[in-house]
């Protein structure tokens, strides 16, 4: 179908009534669903991390149940990702506003037939934050986790079904495309990008306005425009997130990126790994089409754009720019010497935009409310806001979005709800295998681009793994290694052969045979790699280990000169012994011991022979007595 001004109004108009009663938990919202043909909307989270939990069931026993009952007047929703992901699977009944947590099927029914039909909310099955103490339902922008967020790449998550374009239409979907191709020009759109400030979000935080520019200047009839949704860091889900709640943000964008640089064609490179995003991703791309807002002539201008999907295998090497080109051509997945850079000679040889997906779903939102509106949030060097896959030891694992310059503070122990179990902060991760570790004395600190440098770390792509007393840091920095180590492509020595040196030191030192010496080599080593490395995943491989060395030195020398694990989890470095007065002899232990190693007749204390020990903890395990010390 050709798409009119026209066309897209009325579907707006259709759908916007229906899909802002969810938008808009105020004093206007019962009095708008009183004219909606929907009395109740349920809004279940379709995302991965409540699919996992089982929303699937819940969806199934809500539809069970209207479908048996007889109610027409009661919609339900799949939706992206709401964020609070450690409450999952999360339900939420609009116009109320009602936020159900770790929803069961057997709690659906009687959502239906207490709220739904009694008009009486299950108070005992909510989240207990947005249930004030007199009783009254809050809303979720009150509660902590949300009050100090700020949404905009994550605009829609949560709220809209991905699965339906006219929803994303009724909040303003495919306006800014349409502003773009009718009433700007290329140089328009570079220059309201460039005074936006926005920066990429997919780790190297380069000025997407230059980078559009750079593409946009090259001499060539061919230009593409692609999306890296790769992400490959341990304990992201950013990008993953948006492509389940959100994918015609994603669509829209990459159009307008393809009328600025005068690209026909975009491709969107995202790991199979994720099977809900590329199932919504093809339904959008199929919707898009059907719409005329990809394919030719997109509303009547003569401009053609078109998007395809291809799939990774989940190498993180692909997140960098060139693998990922490399391996969307066929062949395998290697860093490509720069310059020259992807925007003169990219994808095929031709001047190539890629951005993440992230990046991309600021873009419809800049385009809308203009360049002075983006660029009042954040700090002076790092615009708007950004996204992180907030996990580890916190209370509220999930997805928060928070103006840039926030400080590390605010988001563990407000938004994050703090250390679970009363134990301290020690440090927090950011940047996935290519940042470093922030100790607890820099807790205050600004988050933006500039300030996480300074301290050894980056932003990355937005993983923030948060971590407690008892994390061993020479620990941490061995997984990260471990990671990026099976990960390097091998195409480049310093890489191939830098990263298993270091990892062979930090083996070294974790085992209990580690030298002074090593501290040094390591130092050196990484130092060289940083410069030599062919792409970021090997300049930055060390990064981990630098930052946990700067900071927590003294775990180092304690592995070393002590042989001891201060937290207990290195397991070369730990000795288990039996408490003779707690021992009551039942042997238990000595029974689950694969290696034979306990030995003691019944009813008498008994003892762990260290040679023969293996060091399972299975013994720490069984003990009903607390009777086993691990030192």
């Amino acid at each position: 179908m050709g798409m009119t001004i026209e066309k897209l109004n009325e579907i707006q108009a259709k759908n916007r009534e229906l899909v802002m009663v969810r938008k808009l938990i105020a004093e206007k919202s019962e009095e708008m669903a009183a004219h909606s043909k929907y009395r109740k909307q349920i809004l279940v989270c379709g995302g991965t991390g409540c699919t996992s939990s089982g929303c699937q069931k819940v969806a199934a026993a809500f539809e069970a149940e209207i479908k048996e009952k007889k109610i027409n007047d009661v919609l339900i929703v799949k939706t992206g990702c709401f964020g609070l992901c450690a409450l999952g699977p999360i339900v939420i009944v609009y116009p109320e506003g009602a936020f159900y947590s770790q929803a069961t099927p057997e709690g659906a029914k009687r959502i239906i037939d207490e709220h739904i039909l009694g008009g009486k909310i299950c108070k005992d099955l909510l989240y207990p934050e947005t249930v004030h103490e007199d009783g009254e339902i809050l809303p979720l922008s009150e509660t902590k986790f949300y009050k100090k967020q700020m949404r905009i790449a994550l605009k829609n998550c949560g709220v809209i079904n991905p699965e339906n374009i006219e929803e994303y239409i009724a909040l303003d979907g495919y306006r800014a495309l349409y502003k773009v191709v009718t009433s700007m020009s290329q140089d328009d759109v570079i220059d309201l990008m460039l005074a936006s400030g926005l920066r990429g979000r997919g780790g190297a935080g380069f000025p997407t306005g230059k980078k559009w520019a750079f593409a946009k200047a090259s001499k060539d009839e061919i230009k593409y425009v692609c999306c890296n949704a790769d992400e490959g860091d341990p304990g992201a889900f950013m990008d993953r997130s948006i492509l389940e709640g959100d994918p015609h943000a994603l669509l829209e964008a990459m159009a307008i990126a393809g009328y600025t640089i005068g690209a026909k064609q975009g491709f969107i490179y995202v790991r199979a790994e994720y099977p809900i995003a590329v199932e919504r991703l093809k339904i959008a791309i199929a919707q898009a089409r059907k719409y005329g807002f990809l394919g030719r002539n997109i509303f009547g201008t003569g401009f053609e754009f078109d998007v395809e999907i291809r799939l990774g295998a989940g190498a993180f090497v692909c997140g960098e720019e060139t693998a990922l080109m490399t391996s969307i051509e066929g062949k395998r997945g290697e860093p490509r010497p720069r310059p020259p850079f992807p925007a003169v000679k990219g994808l095929f040889g031709k001047p190539t935009v890629l951005n993440n997906v992230e990046t991309y779903a600021n873009i419809a939102q800049i385009i809308l409310n203009g360049a002075e509106w983006y660029s009042s949030i954040g700090t002076a060097t790092s615009k708007g806001t950004k996204v992180f896959a907030l996990g580890g030891k916190i209370t509220n694992v999930g997805l928060v979005e928070v103006p840039m310059g926030t400080t590390l503070r605010e988001i563990i122990e407000e938004i994050g709800g703090g250390i679970p179990g009363g134990k301290k902060f020690k440090a927090a991760q950011t940047g996935g295998p290519s940042g470093g570790c922030i100790p607890a004395c820099h807790i205050d600190i600004p988050i933006d681009y500039e300030g996480l440098s300074q301290i050894g770390s980056m932003m990355g792509s937005g993983g923030l793994i948060i971590m407690d007393e008892d994390t061993c840091m020479v620990d941490i920095a061995k997984f990260y290694l471990e990671f990026t180590c099976d990960e390097s492509c091998g195409k480049c020595s310093p890489c191939r052969i830098g990263t298993r040196r270091l990892l062979q030191l930090l083996d070294k030192i974790t085992s209990g045979h580690g030298e002074m010496e090593d501290l040094e080599k390591i130092e050196d080593l990484s130092s060289h790699m940083g410069v030599s490395c062919l792409c970021a995943l090997g300049q930055t491989a060390s990064n981990p280990v630098v930052s946990t060395l700067r900071y927590f030195r003294e775990e180092y020398v304690e592995h070393i000169l002590e042989k001891k694990c201060a937290a207990k989890k290195c397991k070369d470095l730990v000795r288990y012994n039996v408490d003779p007065i707690k021992c009551r002899g039942c042997t238990l232990c000595a029974r689950n011991c694969p290696a034979g190693a306990i030995n003691g007749a019944i009813k008498q204390a008994h003892v762990i022979d260290h040679e023969k020990c293996i060091k399972c903890g299975l013994c720490l395990n069984n003990c009903k007595f607390g009777a086993i010390i691990k030192d």
